[in-house]
């Protein structure tokens, strides 16, 4: 079989990868044949001559069934990606063409709109003017989410895991804050330990908002003994420091919040911890193009 040097036979084509991933989805030959506008033969006919060009079985056949070998199963992953990336190559390419220079889109953690994130959207119109950016706000889960699905090209995510396929750098770092209501007995004070929430009602953020990102604040009430359980959940950091404010209880939260804190609420330094949040620039690995590559080190020069 005649290869090129990156080892991928050259009749690869498109059309073998989107033919395959129909019948993948779909997991019978019939609909996914329906699904083209192809007649089932010769997508049949196409499945073979790829399996025969990639040199394993991708699909186990039956008179009744359609399944994915585990080779089936990871090509289509990769299947999906190529398919997204080409795609996304002609449209940046269509967009240069009408004097553009692409489309951005950028998923980030709602907190990061009160640290570093303003001023590197600016340094990034700045030098990319020709560049359209689309910014959807929402928790670091779910731009992680939209990173591994292809709907969006970089986020700027706070204290987020270690994810296969991603690319995460630090930008940014912040201690946590205790968040007390005005009339609390300690909120005079310059500095508070932790375990002034020990035993309050506490008010915070889903846990669906990222799991790292929702553990390491609780990480100090345990290192000092106690883990705070929720009363009451937001989305928001501005909902709950409306909710401290209204006497339904406490929380803790990256330094950033104190500068949205309405007046019938303090946050407070912690004594004795040096924990803090991260704040990092994260896009999928394989991507390669520049202007998501020119996001990153813009983030990266601080």
């Amino acid at each position: 079989m005649e290869r090129d040097e990156l080892n991928i036979p050259r009749a690869l084509e498109l059309r073998h990868l989107r033919y395959f991933v129909a019948v993948a989805e779909e997991l019978h030959f019939g609909r996914a044949a329906r699904r083209l506008n192809l007649a089932q033969p010769p997508l049949s006919q196409q499945i073979r001559q790829l399996e025969d060009l990639v040199g394993c079985a991708l699909l186990v056949r039956t008179s009744r069934s359609v399944q994915l070998t585990p080779a089936g199963a990871a090509f289509l992953d990769r299947a999906r990606r190529t398919l997204r990336n080409v795609q996304d190559d002609v449209q940046e390419a269509r967009s240069i063409a009408r004097g553009a220079r692409g489309v951005l889109r950028i998923g980030f953690a709602g907190s990061a709109i009160l640290t570093v994130l303003p001023g590197l959207l600016g340094r990034y119109r700045a030098q990319e003017p020709n560049v359209e950016l689309n910014l959807r706000e929402s928790f670091t889960a779910q731009v992680v989410d939209g990173l591994l699905s292809g709907a969006l090209d970089a986020g700027i995510v706070r204290d987020m895991e270690p994810v296969p396929g991603l690319h995460a750098h630090v930008i940014a770092s912040e201690p946590f804050v205790v968040v007390l209501p005005a009339d609390h007995p300690e909120a005079g004070r310059a500095s508070v330990p932790v375990t002034v929430l020990r035993d309050r009602p506490f008010v915070y953020y889903p846990r669906s908002a990222g799991a790292r990102a929702y553990e390491k604040p609780l990480s100090v009430c345990e290192a000092a003994g106690f883990r705070p359980v929720a009363s009451q959940e937001a989305s928001q950091w501005l909902t709950i420091l409306r909710l401290v404010g209204a006497g339904l209880g406490v929380s803790l939260a990256p330094a950033c919040v104190a500068g949205v804190a309405p007046a019938n609420v303090v946050c407070l330094p912690l004594q004795g911890v040096s924990l803090e949040s991260e704040l990092q620039v994260v896009r999928r690995a394989d991507d390669r193009r520049p202007l998501v590559r020119s996001f990153e080190a813009l983030a990266l020069e601080g």
